[in-house]
């Protein structure tokens, strides 16, 4: 009979550690894989935590306020039949090999920078082996960071790049008009420099637009589409947001901005707050997210369509869309093209890669692996 542990996550490369804040399951009992089963907060991000196997909860390791680091035990799943001496024995021999473990880790990877013909772009890649490369391409006002949830999940047996768009994170703040296109053509010159010919394209928001016109602009480039919550299916959105996101400077009213992308404002934590303030700080920041603004959103209406490149785009596409979404009306999902698949996730908002991430993983590995 199997014993299975459960850990701490590691959400994002940089995470050391967490708290875990509340338990939603008991000693006894069972649980399916991707069932919430824990409330975990990091610096970053409070995030519900999705148990990783099925059975029955047989000790709960860890109390509720406990902070903890990364691959610690917190729960054991085991069989009814499994005697209690025998959940001790494993209890003691995991908590044994994780302190040796500790001392035997190895630093992880770092962002990297590349020249291209739009400036340079910051990118991380995980992962290695020969599957078609898989490249994220986040939304408007985020980073490479946006894919902390994915990013690892996805990167067995393939490369996976996750890119800072120009005018975001430690990329170029030069973003020419700021359009869609503009954008587009930046990712592809990110491509080349990084040699990279054929990817399954994933993009958030913003980016879903960008994955999209780059499959129709450069046929070839894309082998498949999975778009996220994307701009560009519907001719609403959210100006608030958009003009809040660009214009405030106080934390306390830019929170109230940020929690409009979730379901869940208790997502939002004070440093995630912070670390949009400092991002807006860099030199040319606050410009190029004002440009990229101007350029693709004005009094509430989206500057792009991409409905027609879904219809043509001769690859495998899917849309998954937030029921919660605040942003970007998710009913834009509703008459897309008969080809297209299109999944609506249930509480989330803009986010559900981060917001419902084993559910997103699952979606974007069936396609890519297809």
């Amino acid at each position: 009979m199997s014993i299975e542990p459960i850990v701490m996550p590691k959400w994002g490369l940089a995470m050391q550690e967490g708290t875990l804040s509340k338990w939603n399951v008991a000693e006894g009992d069972r649980v399916a894989k991707g069932q919430e089963i824990a409330d975990i907060e990091t610096t970053k991000i409070a995030n519900a935590f999705e148990s990783p196997v099925e059975g029955v909860v047989r000790r709960r390791v860890i109390a509720e306020g406990d902070i903890v680091p990364v691959g610690a035990l917190l729960a054991v799943v085991a069989d009814p039949g499994v005697g209690d001496a025998e959940i001790d024995d494993f209890v003691e021999e995991f908590q044994r090999t994780m302190a040796v473990a500790a001392d035997d880790s190895v630093a992880a990877p770092e962002p990297q920078l590349v020249d291209t013909a739009a400036g340079r772009i910051r990118y991380l890649k995980l992962g290695e082996g020969g599957g078609t490369p898989v490249v994220l391409i986040h939304g408007f006002g985020s980073d490479h960071a946006a894919w902390m949830f994915n990013h690892e999940a996805l990167a067995t047996g393939r490369p996976v790049y996750a890119l800072d768009l120009p005018g975001h994170g430690g990329s170029t703040k030069v973003v020419g008009g700021g359009s869609v296109e503009d954008l587009a053509a930046a990712v592809v010159a990110f491509l080349d420099a990084a040699e990279v010919g054929r990817a399954h394209l994933v993009g958030h928001s913003l980016g879903g637009a960008i994955a999209a016109t780059i499959a129709a602009r450069h046929p070839g480039r894309a082998a498949s589409l999975s778009l996220i919550a994307p701009a560009g299916i519907a001719e609403e959105i959210n100006q608030a947001f958009i003009d809040g996101f660009v214009s405030e400077t106080r934390a306390r009213k830019l929170r109230g901005v940020i929690e409009l992308i979730v379901a869940d404002p208790a997502m939002v934590t004070a440093d995630m707050v912070e670390d949009v303030l400092k991002f807006k700080r860099l030199d040319g920041a606050a410009e190029a997210l004002a440009q990229v603004a101007a350029a693709n959103f004005a009094a509430g209406r989206q500057v792009t369509s991409i409905r027609e490149v879904l219809a043509g785009a001769g690859v495998p596409v899917q849309v998954i869309v937030g029921v919660e979404d605040r942003v970007l009306p998710p009913a834009g999902a509703d008459d897309l093209p008969a080809a297209v698949a299109v999944h609506r996730v249930a509480g989330a908002g803009h986010l559900p890669h981060m917001e419902k991430s084993a559910e997103v993983n699952r979606l974007i590995e069936a396609v890519v692996a297809g």
